[in-house]
Order: C-alpha cells, then sequence, then structure tokens
C-alpha cells in the first residue's frame, strides 16, 4: 500500500491552508509549497503519489510543472486546480498528463473524493 502523501502547490496560501488542514483531517500527510520550483524540491526528496497543481504560479506555470513532474513520475496522479479557467483548457491540461482539472472554487468534498479515488487506483495497479 502506498503512503498516503499529497503534495499541493499554490501560491495563495490561504488555499494551501485550507486544503491542508483539510487533507490532514481526513488522514493524508500533505506538503505544501507555494511556487512550482519549491514544488520540484520536495518531489525530489519525497516520493509524493497524489499532487494537486495550481496553474497560474509565478514563475514556472502549472502547465509546465506538470509537463517536468510526468518526466520523473509517470504513475503520479496530477489533479489541476485553477481559477483561471479561461487561460487553461481542459484539454489542454489532459494533454501535457493532467489527470483531471478542477475549476476554484472548488467544494472540499470534491477534493476529498479526488484523494480517495487516487490512491485506491494507485494501490489497485500496485
Amino acid at each position: 500500500m502506498v503512503e498516503k502523501k499529497i503534495l499541493i502547490v499554490d501560491d495563495e496560501e490561504f488555499i494551501c491552508d485550507i486544503l491542508g488542514e483539510a487533507l490532514t483531517n481526513k488522514g493524508y500527510e500533505v506538503r505544501i509549497a507555494t511556487n512550482a520550483e519549491e514544488g520540484l524540491d520536495i518531489l525530489k526528496k519525497e516520493d509524493i503519489p497524489v499532487i494537486f497543481l495550481d496553474l497560474n504560479l509565478p514563475g514556472m506555470n502549472g502547465i509546465e510543472l506538470c509537463k517536468h513532474i510526468r518526466e520523473k513520475k509517470s504513475r503520479a496522479v496530477i489533479y489541476a486546480v485553477t481559477g483561471y479557467s479561461s487561460l487553461f483548457g481542459v484539454s489542454e491540461c489532459k494533454k501535457v498528463g493532467f489527470n483531471d482539472f478542477f475549476t476554484k472554487p472548488v467544494k472540499l468534498k470534491v477534493i476529498f473524493k479526488a484523494a480517495k479515488d487516487a490512491f485506491d487506483n494507485i494501490n489497485q495497479s500496485i
């Protein structure tokens, strides 16, 4: 069984705080990064199978970050979370390797279901 670790990459601290606390309360071990580079550093040090990425990040955006992650972690489950759905389309996200796409504000129950489904799928494929 895979460790229940999740990485959240979002430049909005309150989003990180809300998602981090909510997912921790559901029994997940959560890591938080406020930019793409910080997220990549965390992933170099830890094996984290489920990742929620904001798309509109300072510097490297979430699309580019997803491409970098996919090069190293082809089996990770990566979700796009954005308030800028007009800038980033679902088809573009799927093409670079996102497993699914959520538009902010996203309900916590949707995040919880996505996390549960991701770990269920990962554990079934082992």
